[in-house]
């Protein structure tokens, strides 16, 4: 067993056994040669050079027609970064709602027929005019809901009137520098023609 595993051990060691290589050469037989001045291991230098491939015409149209669309993906990535909030927003709320109208509260139904209710009353009352139509509708479903829902009917009306009333300061400074522009600027005043003498013919 013990020379089995001997014989077999000695292949193994001297694959370990690091040693140096030597070259004859025709002139000299006693100059060593280490392995990088072999012809073997060396490496030719060769110089490369960059060609530029000829561009097709498949390739000219593609790329002026990435050219000409180029400002209307930009818009378009533009539009889509505005309107992606509010889509969102959308299907969120569409999602409360589906919820809220999956479990309401009590006497939501109702509530919500007699306000719906008040709308058409105000469109049959608002015969003839548009801004009738516009009015009477909105008027009637704000009084049933301020009957149903007061203290949120109260934050709705507060909110409408603070921004109602920033849009008029708003209008108010604008105007208000308008007229200060229109005063500041010198008028300009029509010169009186000199009295030129005549001329002797």
């Amino acid at each position: 067993m013990y020379k089995v595993a001997c014989v077999a051990a000695v292949p193994g060691t001297l694959y370990l056994i690091s040693g140096t290589v030597f070259a004859a050469t025709k002139d000299n037989p006693n100059v060593t040669l280490n392995t990088d001045e072999l012809s073997l291991y060396t490496i030719p230098q060769q110089k490369f050079r960059y060609v530029e491939p000829e561009i097709g015409h498949l390739e000219q149209g593609v790329t002026t027609l990435r050219k000409l669309a180029e400002p209307y993906t930009t818009w378009c990535q533009g539009a889509i970064g505005k309107v992606m909030p509010k889509v969102e927003s959308a299907i969120q709320l569409g999602n409360e709602t589906f919820t809220f109208l999956q479990n309401p509260p009590a006497e939501f139904y109702p509530r919500a027929g007699v306000i719906g209710f008040a709308g058409i009353l105000g469109l049959f009352l608002a015969r003839g005019s548009r801004v009738k139509k516009l009015i009477y509708p909105t008027g009637l479903m704000a009084v049933g809901y301020t009957m149903y829902y007061p203290q949120r009917a109260a934050s709705i009306a507060k909110n409408t009137g603070d921004s109602l009333y920033d849009f008029a300061l708003q209008g108010y400074v604008n105007v208000e520098k308008v007229f200060k522009s229109v005063e500041g600027k010198p008028v300009k005043k029509d010169k009186p023609e000199e009295n030129k003498p005549e001329e002797t013919r």
